[in-house]
């Protein structure tokens, strides 16, 4: 399946509307194909953001008249009605197609913390869960493989990972626990880029804190407070060792 092939069943793909063979086959080549893997997830948002909005019941007078009008003859709709809807739901295509080299820092904060919230929504932290099997995982997937760790000494126990879509790329999400808060981490190479400190954001509620480090950035989001969530990003793994907290060698686990 190529691109052409592919786009016309992308917007039935995220509607669940396609049979197994062709669902894989989409898959399949979303999974090769950057453009179309976008496109996919700008689908697949626009669909959450349609689902999410607010909806409102229609008065019982209104509903009378619908239905009587609707048992008598077919229903008319006023022409500036339909260009109010077309032009609102143009506007939100229009946000949601922004080219991913145009998005700023906040742009993207945004959508780290979507991507946070979609997974708790659709219930789908993991693909894979097994700490020895994470690693090998992405490196099937990806381009790269982050480093892995988990960090119980430290409050952060890794539960697992999965692939996730961020600025129109694939990109590894770790996801750790911490006191019943879930953290997702997301990391994707920058090579040749200079390291970068944690900088703390906040959207929603929810808390961003971000970095460069080892050639990769990171982007961690929570519930978790700043404190908390900066803790994480100093810790060996995420940080050069010149930056990162003391190690408590009396509650790290000894290696055997």
């Amino acid at each position: 399946m190529n691109c052409s092939d592919a786009r016309p069943f992308l917007g039935a793909y995220v509607d669940g509307e396609l049979d197994l063979v062709r669902s894989l086959d989409v898959e399949a080549h979303a999974e090769g194909c950057e453009a179309c893997a976008q496109d996919l997830r700008r689908l697949e948002e626009l669909s959450t953001a349609v689902s999410m909005a607010p909806r409102f019941p229609a008065p019982q007078k209104l509903r009378r008249r619908l239905e009587h009008r609707s048992r008598g003859r077919s229903l008319q709709t006023s022409p500036w009605l339909l260009l109010a809807a077309g032009l609102a739901a143009a506007g939100l295509l229009l946000w949601r197609y922004v080219p991913a080299r145009t998005q700023t820092a906040d742009v993207l904060t945004e959508e780290v913390v979507q991507d946070h919230v979609r997974s708790l929504m659709a219930n789908h932290l993991l693909d894979v869960a097994a700490r020895q099997q994470v690693e090998p995982w992405f490196a099937e997937k990806l381009d790269y493989s982050p480093a892995v760790e988990s960090m119980p000494w430290r409050g952060f126990t890794l539960m697992g990972g999965r692939l996730d879509y961020l600025g129109g790329r694939a990109v590894a999400a770790l996801v750790y626990n911490r006191g019943g808060q879930f953290v997702n981490v997301f990391v994707w190479p920058m090579s040749g880029q200079p390291d970068r400190a944690p900088q703390n954001r906040t959207v929603d509620g929810f808390h961003v804190v971000s970095w460069r480090a080892y050639g990769m950035d990171w982007w961690a989001v929570s519930h978790l407070n700043e404190a908390d969530l900066e803790e994480l990003a100093m810790c060996p793994c995420f940080m050069p060792p010149n930056r990162t907290l003391p190690v408590d060698e009396s509650v790290k686990p000894k290696s055997d």
